[in-house]
């Protein structure tokens, strides 16, 4: 029947498929996939075009019309990982705007075996440097926020319990020397997550994010999203309304790397000059 297929379409739409791809073609597999999207709101026309309205269970006022679909990008949220006020940002921020009727999601990387995640059995490929690599995302539900954590041994075998220092150097003050790439990869793993990830632990949103989101990227570890969303995504008719607010919580940590590593980024040449600056320090 017709409707049959109108809901064939529709479940195409939000991604519920067996298998689906990347941007670039790469494997993106969802064991999920079998679930139903529900949800027990709905915006009329009538609502939409109010400037303030109220989702049910939800006392806040919404003053957008309607909620947003949320991403916060880190790599630090706490209490599962932090060593300052990134955590503590993506620790509280995110609920505060759940509770006033927004969909909300944090993706930063998985440093430990987190004993309240779990893992949604949920796999893509990215491409990093020159190899395919394969990360994973664990997931739990918390004060109305979707946490999600990308996991690949990139994050979990370096850090690996106590997290501090360790997140981004064996100690304060020194770099693991690949830490470009670690950060491409939670990039490229950000952006995957809200089109794969089927999440139903809400009471008022269920399915995939979708590409209708607002990524809010933070600090230079997230730096890259943008660049991706440009170059991989919308240049080929995805998340083409999506946006991006990058949040710079401490200027003095930049992410300076060599020239010479640029082609390990896999971004076009035209982005080369956006990240060429010289301000006297000896390292570019």
């Amino acid at each position: 029947s017709q409707t049959s297929l109108d809901t064939k379409s529709t479940l195409s739409q939000i991604g519920l498929r067996n298998h689906t791809l990347t941007h670039n073609g790469l494997r993106a597999v969802n064991k999920l996939d079998g679930l139903q999207s529900r949800t027990n709101t709905k915006v009329t026309p009538k609502m939409a075009s109010r400037t303030e309205t109220k989702r049910p269970g939800c006392s806040a006022t919404i003053v957008c019309g309607k909620g947003m679909n949320l991403i916060f990008v880190g790599t630090e949220v706490g209490p599962w990982s932090k060593t300052g006020g990134l955590g503590d940002v993506l620790g509280g921020l995110p609920p505060a705007l759940a509770a006033r009727g927004h969909r909300v999601m944090t993706i930063s990387p998985r440093y430990d075996q987190y004993k309240d995640t779990w893992d949604t059995s949920v796999a893509v490929e990215v491409k990093v440097g020159d190899s395919i690599e394969i990360v994973r995302f664990f997931h739990c539900y918390k004060r109305g926020v979707d946490r999600v954590f990308v996991d690949h041994p990139m994050f979990l075998e370096k850090v690996w319990g106590k997290t501090g220092s360790k997140i981004y150097g064996p100690k304060a003050g020194l770099d693991y020397l690949d830490n470009e790439l670690r950060f491409s990869l939670l990039c490229q793993a950000a952006l995957e997550a809200p089109k794969v990830l089927n999440l139903n632990s809400s009471n008022y949103f269920s399915g995939p994010y979708g590409e209708d989101v607002l990524f809010i990227a933070n600090d230079w570890h997230t730096a890259l999203i943008p660049c991706y969303l440009k170059s991989m995504y919308q240049s080929r008719g995805i998340y083409l309304n999506a946006k991006v607010a990058f949040c710079i919580h401490n200027i003095a940590y930049q992410g300076r790397f060599s020239f010479s590593d640029f082609p390990l980024l896999n971004l076009p040449d035209e982005f080369r000059g956006s990240f060429d600056f010289i301000d006297g320090y000896e390292k570019p």
